[in-house]
């Protein structure tokens, strides 16, 4: 313990830059896996089932087309602000924002939260841990 103490005061630059990148790595697991609005892929599906939950798929069209969630909406991230009249209609029932990894559906959650939108979960892992359950993919 001595030692540690001695090396952080000759070196109390790099420990800093070691504390700050580790609270930020810490909160980058902690946003990204959404917190308590974010559901995992059976959870997902049991929205999906039982409430009736839209799947609004914020990825490129492009990756849209190489597999979705069965009757998800598409409306990428970068123009989800300008469209969210196309979402108006859903504004009563849960939507689960979905993504590659559940990083860009996470900032979609909170544009939608902002508009008024309160019933949004965020699909914890997005597609690569719907793929991973063995859930069905659409492909187009």
């Amino acid at each position: 313990m001595e030692q540690f103490v001695e090396f952080a005061g000759n070196h109390a630059l790099l420990v800093g830059a070691f504390v700050a990148v580790a609270a930020a790595l810490v909160w980058n697991l902690v946003a990204e896996s959404g917190g308590k609005d974010a559901v995992d892929p059976l959870g997902a599906t049991a929205l999906i089932n039982h409430e009736e939950a839209v799947v609004l798929d914020v990825r490129s069209m492009a990756e849209f087309k190489d597999g979705h969630i069965v009757n998800a909406i598409n409306v990428p991230l970068n123009g989800l602000g300008n469209n969210l009249k196309q979402l108006e209609k859903h504004r009563n029932r849960p939507i689960v924002a979905v993504c590659r990894s559940g990083s860009r559906s996470g900032a979609a959650c909170s544009l939608l939260r902002k508009h008024g939108f309160e019933n949004v979960k965020n699909l914890r892992g997005g597609m690569l841990a719907w793929q991973s359950a063995n859930l069905p993919v659409k492909r187009k």
